[in-house]
């Protein structure tokens, strides 16, 4: 089929706003990084407004200081702050035992289920994290901007359980889809766990979607490494995810994908991607689903993943062998059905509120 048909959008999905906790956080990480390669006279000016204007802005700023290890820049700082906060929260702060007490009350220990999913029971008692989970319902979009700076899109229906610590940054990818632009930090590693697998990259971009039985990597800059999980054993010998994986790993880089087979049973295959596959694969960030001649049945289950509504073909072997080629606006339902009659004379039937049978017309 040579024709590409594009959708008329009849509706805008709302974007997952951010709370106003996450606002501060991102604030305060972008001070953090300000402050890391040095502040000028007038960011320096900036800075102490941002801290008047609520305490809050003083302790989110203080518990990311504290994870990144740059409390000393916040103490060449300390007349920057509020008067009412330079006495008093400096030392609290400042201690050694202080510190220690509000890392596990304002940032939070890594929960045992959790942390001994990704860490291993071995480091259970040791490690401190800022944990965060963030999730899309059906049809939704979220852009999230992390601590470290990295940048994460959720596509929909996708959940994800996030840990920073000092020494690893960790995506616990437990459905759905996400692309994510790893900001660079040779000494942190940042890995993503899924299914087993340990997709880890120092700085570089990559899209992961969990399927059935296999999770689709693609890389789209640098290189990242993968291999399986390191699994508890009774002596708990394992490999934290605080380490870098061997170089011996797997490695994908800009421009390659893999299929990383969930059973145990398939051989995983690095393979090129072409442009017009790497924009149709990534089209869904701006809202769009492009399909290059695959089949009727594989388009119309992609098209599920974005609406309520479950999309049945009617047992006809020339339905089954029709090709979609075109440009599609995810969750557009109506003007989906309105293509498909139009241009395939394929016509519907509600069976119910959820379902769709579709059928070729007369």
């Amino acid at each position: 089929m040579s024709n590409i048909h594009q959708f008329h959008e009849h509706s805008q999905l709302k974007q997952e706003q951010q709370s106003q906790e996450e606002q501060i956080l991102a604030q305060a990480s972008d001070w953090i990084a300000k402050l890391d390669r040095g502040l000028s006279n007038d960011e320096q000016y900036q800075l102490q407004q941002w801290l008047a204007l609520d305490n809050q802005h003083v302790e989110v700023l203080f518990e990311v200081a504290q994870l990144w290890d740059k409390m000393d820049e916040l103490s060449r700082l300390a007349d920057l702050f509020p008067p009412s906060q330079q006495q008093k929260t400096f030392p609290k702060w400042l201690g050694a035992v202080a510190a220690s007490v509000i890392v596990m009350l304002t940032l939070g220990i890594y929960y045992a289920g959790f942390q001994s999913s990704i860490f291993g029971n071995a480091e259970q008692a040791s490690v401190v994290a800022k944990q965060m989970h963030y999730q899309t319902q059906v049809g939704e979009s979220s852009t999230i901007n992390l601590p470290d700076n990295s940048k994460m899109v959720l596509n929909t229906n996708s959940f994800v359980q996030i840990t920073y610590t000092p020494a690893a940054r960790v995506i616990e990818l437990q459905r759905g889809e996400i692309h994510i632009d790893v900001a660079h930090d040779k000494s942190r590693p940042l890995s993503v766990v899924v299914g087993g697998k340990v997709i880890q990259a120092v700085g570089t971009a990559f899209n992961v979607e969990v399927r059935n039985e296999l999770v689709e990597l693609i890389v789209t800059d640098g290189k990242v490494l993968v291999a399986e999980q390191p699994l508890v054993t009774k002596d708990n010998d394992v490999t934290p995810m605080t380490s870098r994986l061997p170089a011996s790993s797997m490695a994908i880089s800009k421009g390659e994908k893999v299929d990383l087979d969930l059973t145990g049973q398939k051989a995983e295959q690095v393979v090129k991607v072409d442009a017009g596959e790497l924009a149709a694969s990534l089209s869904w960030r701006q809202g769009n689903l492009i399909f290059r001649g695959e089949q009727l049945a594989d388009a119309m289950a992609e098209i599920s993943r974005y609406t309520d509504i479950e999309f049945e073909l009617s047992d006809d072997e020339k339905l089954r062998q029709v090709q979609v080629a075109g440009m599609f606006k995810t969750g557009d339902v109506n003007g989906l059905l309105d293509v498909l009659n139009r241009n395939f004379n394929i016509s519907y039937q509600r069976v119910a509120n959820d379902k769709i049978l579709l059928k070729f017309a007369g």
